[in-house]
């Protein structure tokens, strides 16, 4: 099993994928780092040896994944939220940040809804 980074890959999975599992590399990041690395896209995680792990390794160490990303995602957030500015107000009140609705939908960060009395539609005028 291969360990890269702190995450155990998925043993039957092309190593181009396997290296999706770690946070903050994607398809194309992965592509770049077997790339430099030398190693086939298309070889699966459980067939690599350990000097090709050892060389997977040497090149993710260039790129910021897993914790210390996570921390910089986590230090930008705060930042945000201590100037004031918009997004940081959105963030502080767990509403969506990038312009979305709110009226409907944005129930992944408003959280199960919560019935308010007499909230139904006004009845019709005649």
């Amino acid at each position: 099993m291969a360990r890269i980074a702190g995450i155990d890959l998925p043993k039957n999975k092309r190593g181009v994928i396997g290296l999706t599992y770690i946070y903050g590399v994607a398809k194309k990041t992965s592509e770049d780092i077997l790339t430099k690395a030398g190693l086939s896209f298309d070889k699966r995680v459980q067939h690599w040896t350990d000097e090709e792990i050892a060389r997977i390794r040497q090149v993710i160490a260039d790129y910021k994944v897993e914790g210390q990303l996570r921390s910089e995602v986590q230090l930008n957030i705060k930042r945000l939220m201590d100037i004031g500015c918009y997004r940081g107000l959105r963030h502080r009140r767990g509403l969506p940040v990038r312009g979305q609705r709110t009226r409907t939908n944005s129930r992944t960060r408003k959280g199960r809804r919560k019935t308010v009395a007499g909230k139904k539609k006004a009845a019709a005028k005649k």
